[in-house]
């Protein structure tokens, strides 16, 4: 019985989504996972065509960042190289040509939300959360979170988020800057968006 893959991409014209599929370990981003993230941007950012790149997560979840048993397995020397894997693969976000914009139809916590802090644009469900839990874990984020977080929300609000991993509502959320809509289906939103913004390009002289 072949498994169904982690992530699935769909590409129409000029938009692409980028699927998390793997809701029973909650869309978690282990190594694997980042490898194949990594390589499908990749790609797509290549195309000439690409105008944005929409990712999204699965069932009720958007990404919740690392798996915790993998990391507790981790030596410090391969805990670090995971960091910096993570944190290669997001400068990769960052750094596409195609805007993106990460559907967050969930629970976004952990690198999950380091994830999403990547994207140009975030839009989320009504229903989605937010949390950073490393404080309850013992451990810091290691994937860009401490520095993209404060410079969208503010040092204050960002600060309170990681040293209390409380989690926040969408419309909390909204409030401080962190997504810029609340829509749902938030992927529907998105896919209009990202339409109307191909074709306004395509129409330019």
């Amino acid at each position: 019985m072949t498994s169904e893959p982690t992530i699935v991409a769909e590409t129409r014209g000029a938009v692409s989504v980028i699927r998390l599929n793997n809701p029973k370990q909650k869309n978690a981003l282990s190594g694997e996972v980042l490898d194949t993230l990594d390589r499908t941007i990749k790609e797509l950012s290549c195309r000439p065509e690409m105008a944005v790149i929409i990712f999204t997560g699965s069932a009720a979840v958007f990404a919740s960042g690392a798996n915790i048993n993998e990391l507790r397995q981790l030596t410090p020397s391969a805990a670090n190289e995971f960091a910096l894997r993570g944190q290669q693969v997001f400068q990769s976000i960052v750094e596409a040509k195609p805007l993106t914009i990460a559907a967050i139809n969930g629970h976004c916590v952990g690198g999950g939300l380091d994830f999403a802090l990547a994207c140009d644009l975030r839009f989320a469900s009504a229903g989605a959360l937010f949390r950073h839990p490393g404080a309850t874990l013992g451990i810091v984020t290691g994937w860009g979170g401490t520095q993209r977080l404060p410079r969208l929300i503010g040092v204050a609000p960002a600060v309170e988020l990681f040293i209390t991993a409380k989690s926040i509502s969408s419309q909390e959320a909204l409030r401080l800057g962190l997504v810029t809509r609340i829509a749902d289906p938030v992927l529907e939103y998105a896919l209009e968006f990202a339409c109307e913004l191909a074709e306004s390009r395509e129409a330019k002289p």
